[in-house]
């Protein structure tokens, strides 16, 4: 198929074959940007004019006040100077595997001179994985598990609160036996009410949320929530608790140990959960072509991220 026939989010690439052929150059990836963009055709940023011309450039000019509009400006592709196809392959490698790829991964495939490259784009990517205004998980008659967890390296003999690891908040969705959507943020500290504000802000009112033993959960029941807690100081196996979210805490966990080797530093962690939560909430899609597409969509929804964003001062 030609691109310039492309239907963007009716069209999508189901092999990387198919996006190299489909995307071999600038050109082809502008007009499939445009169509993401753009949906209802082009709007200038300035006057809201709709006609335009294409300049020499690859720029939109409208025909009415003359202002050149690039397609990847106000986007995490906004400035980049190396071809936007090689961008699609780099989204596409990212959304292909099923637990993603690490930046020394997308550095040997893409052949970046530097790992600061590699390490740049994904954490460009990372950046474009959260929808604003997304969906609260649960509702009215829907069950939500509630707590923390901690990731790091090992901190023998100590134990929850104790632990000089990162705790972070998890909230996961129950249908039964099976697990829905999910919800990570890092916490300041452990074992604070940080969390309550945490379920206030991504689980919808209504919901029975189930938590461990822990008195400061019993406030979920007088902002609007059904509350279920359960006590696990004496329980001989404590997973039996919260059952789906010591699971998504595993594999959370496991992820970070396989894909990432560890490779995280405690001010990047939020965005690697990001990534986390964006997989697991796509885990069941038949087609890593549309992934592809759902990131790219929200690539260029997402304002720049120059390198200054990006890195920690101790990076």
């Amino acid at each position: 198929m030609s691109s310039e026939h492309l239907v963007a989010g009716v069209d999508y690439p189901r092999t990387f074959q198919q996006l190299l052929e489909w995307f071999p150059d600038d050109e082809a990836c502008f007009q499939y940007l445009a169509e993401l963009r753009w949906p209802s055709g082009f709007v200038c940023p300035r006057c809201g004019g709709v006609q335009y011309w294409r300049t020499d450039g690859g720029l939109w000019m409208c025909q009415a006040c003359g202002r050149r509009t690039s397609i990847t400006a106000g986007t995490i592709l906004q400035g980049t100077r190396t071809p936007l196809a090689t961008w699609f392959a780099a989204i596409w490698f990212v959304m292909s595997q099923k637990n993603g790829i690490s930046a020394l991964g997308l550095k040997r495939v893409l052949g970046f001179g530097s790992y600061e490259t590699a390490w740049a784009w994904m954490h460009k990517l990372r950046r474009a994985m959260v929808v604003p205004g997304r969906e609260m998980l649960g509702g009215p008659g829907k069950v939500v598990e509630l707590d923390e967890t901690f990731v790091g390296g090992v901190a023998e003999n100590r134990p929850g609160a104790s632990t000089d690891k990162v705790p972070v908040m998890l909230a996961v969705e129950k249908h039964g036996r099976k697990l829905g959507r999910m919800r990570a943020e890092v916490a300041a500290r452990p074992g604070t009410t940080a969390i309550i504000g945490f379920a206030a802000s991504v689980i919808a009112p209504g919901t029975d949320i189930h938590t461990d033993g822990s008195r400061m959960f019993t406030r979920l029941a007088a902002m609007g929530y059904s509350h279920h807690g359960t006590a696990a100081v004496h329980t001989p196996d404590k997973e039996t608790v919260l059952p789906g979210l010591h699971l998504v805490a595993a594999l959370l966990k496991r992820w970070i140990t396989g894909t990432l080797h560890y490779g995280i530093s405690a001010e990047q962690l939020p965005y690697y959960l990001d990534e986390f939560t964006f997989r697991f909430n796509r885990r069941n899609s038949g087609s890593r072509g549309l992934l592809f597409y759902r990131l790219l969509q929200q690539a260029v929804t997402t304002e720049p991220q120059p390198l200054n964003t990006l890195v920690s001062a101790e990076w």
